[in-house]
């Protein structure tokens, strides 16, 4: 027998199997798997009762709430896509993705109202809008917020797996690519259901764990706890926005066995003044990822948390974890030894494969030293980009390129070294140097410019951009910043601008930006 792999699997489970536990706590609020699984299929019914046709796209552009967690399920059940937007950005990437997804509904919390009314009139296909919180009526959004309306319906009777597509689309995220443009990500049935019980696996996740989500739920999948979480039956314990003291209370409160941090996060929590006020012995496991970790990093949290502490890689093409770090007990570490392997990028999850090629597309030694690009390929890669042709493939067997350098030791474990893709990655969150170069180009002083990533202790790395004036022009750092303020999302905005005479280039014309990172 062959039944197909999807979430929805997980969420009957959980149902059948943990129905009176305790699922999803928001706030005061918590409920039940079985009020979960009623909650989502009501939901499943009211986009069925709008007409919603298959494969459509249902935007949600909301912090962690029950509402997005329900999403994850409910916009499958009605064999729909689900897009949920980076709270993060402007109102024009707004109006770029859910034109370029097509979305049919945008669910919304009340926050991005003012902008979604400047771009409403663009949108050509958004044809429902529905705020997350009610008490923020406009006259062209439905008058019931969305508790209400899913209240108002009957819930969705059981659909049955067997004729869902596993190689369907069940979710599209948008992410910076090399193009500087955002780029769809089509992620399968079966990539979630696979990357959801390969991380389980990995990760040890239990029916007995709590995990505070700290990462947001629209960023990359929520790294696959929506899924995974679920499919054993453990408690997801929603927080709107991370903060320190908030995570603090939460892990104390609701005796919090594990979370996900980005460096910027983990740090935060570690300057946390009040951090040894609150009892944190529940906690076993915090995950770090997003951005490169170092051994003091892993060391410091496994003091002030008691727990283990392993750093892992992924990407949104890969659903998203591609390795963790945890040590290999044959190899007997200790020490300092131990805490650089926890810190690395560490080895592939179950269902994936990994390797380092060199530009002849041959594969490198595992040495440890020997730097390559490192490719992907197994269970939870993308489908492809959305619009686009899978070009991000190797020719010879279909590895995925992920467009970072890397080494690879005898033991199996990743390092990340360097970026072949210009693409910046500042606490946790994916910036595209392209995006950030062109923004400057419509600046009518700028003659050509480059933009890099520099260190910083707090956010990993942050843009830094090298301008070149046109002749007799004239113009200054501050309205530089304040011109790519008016276009850009506030974490993408350059933290300094460097007016130069020229900048380095190679034979072909081509900025050689490693001149501009040496200094």
């Amino acid at each position: 027998m062959k039944v197909p792999l999807t979430p929805i699997r997980f969420l009957y489970r959980a149902r059948d199997q943990f129905g009176s536990k305790r699922a999803i706590i928001e706030d005061e609020d918590s409920w039940t798997y079985s009020q979960f699984s009623d909650r989502c299929h009501r939901l499943a019914s009211l986009l069925l009762s709008w007409g919603i046709s298959t494969g459509a796209r249902v935007a949600f552009l909301s912090y962690n709430s029950h509402a997005l967690l329900e999403a994850y399920f409910g916009v499958l059940l009605a064999e729909a896509v689900l897009l949920p937007l980076n709270v993060r950005l402007t109102a024009n990437d707004f109006r770029l993705i859910l034109n370029d997804a097509e979305a049919d509904v945008l669910f919304l919390d009340p926050d991005f109202l003012p902008s979604i009314e400047e771009i409403r009139g663009d949108l050509r296909t958004v044809h429902r809008f529905v705020q997350l919180d009610p008490g923020h009526q406009r006259d062209w959004i439905e008058p019931h917020a969305y508790d209400e309306l899913i209240q108002q319906q009957s819930p969705a009777p059981d659909k049955d797996v067997r004729p869902i597509d596993e190689d369907s689309t069940a979710e599209l995220f948008y992410t910076s690519g090399t193009s500087g443009q955002p780029k769809g990500v089509m992620l399968t049935h079966r990539n979630l259901y696979l990357h959801a019980l390969e991380v389980a696996l990995m990760l040890g996740i239990r029916d007995d764990d709590v995990q505070l989500h700290t990462i947001p739920l629209f960023h990359v999948n929520g790294w696959g706890t929506p899924q995974f979480l679920t499919c054993v039956g453990g408690c997801h314990v929603l927080m709107r926005k991370f903060e320190p003291q908030t995570t603090f209370r939460l892990i104390e409160k609701h005796r919090v066995t594990l979370f996900c941090a980005v460096p910027t996060m983990a740090l935060s929590l570690l300057n946390h003044a009040g951090k040894r006020d609150y009892d944190l012995s529940s906690m076993r496991l915090v995950n770090l990822g997003g951005a490169s970790s170092t051994p003091d990093l892993v060391r410091r949290l496994e003091e002030t948390f008691s727990c283990q502490c392993v750093a892992g890689y992924g990407l949104t093409e890969t659903s998203p974890i591609v390795t963790l770090a945890f040590p290999k007990a044959h190899l007997g570490e200790r020490g300092e030894k131990l805490l650089q392997t926890k810190a690395m990028t560490g080895y592939p999850i179950p269902g994936i494969e990994v390797e380092i090629l060199d530009h002849a597309e041959q594969p490198l030694p595992w040495d440890g030293t020997t730097a390559g690009e490192l490719v992907v390929r197994g269970d939870t890669v993308m489908k492809g980009y959305w619009r686009e042709k899978q070009d991000d493939l190797a020719p010879s067997d279909a590895w995925f390129r992920t467009g970072d350098l890397a080494t690879i030791n005898p033991h199996g474990y990743v390092r990340i070294v360097d970026r072949k893709k210009d693409v910046i990655i500042s606490g946790g969150e994916n910036i595209s140097s392209l995006e950030l170069e062109k923004t400057l180009l419509d600046h009518p002083a700028v003659l050509e410019c480059a933009v890099i990533g520099v260190p910083n202790s707090r956010w990993g790395e942050v843009p830094k951009a090298f301008v070149v004036l046109r002749s007799q022009q004239a113009t200054s750092q501050k309205e530089l910043l304040a011109h790519c303020r008016q276009q850009l999302a506030r974490f993408k905005v350059p933290r300094s601008i460097a007016l130069v005479e020229s900048l380095p280039k190679g034979g072909t014309g081509k900025v050689i930006k490693r001149k501009l990172r040496e200094g």
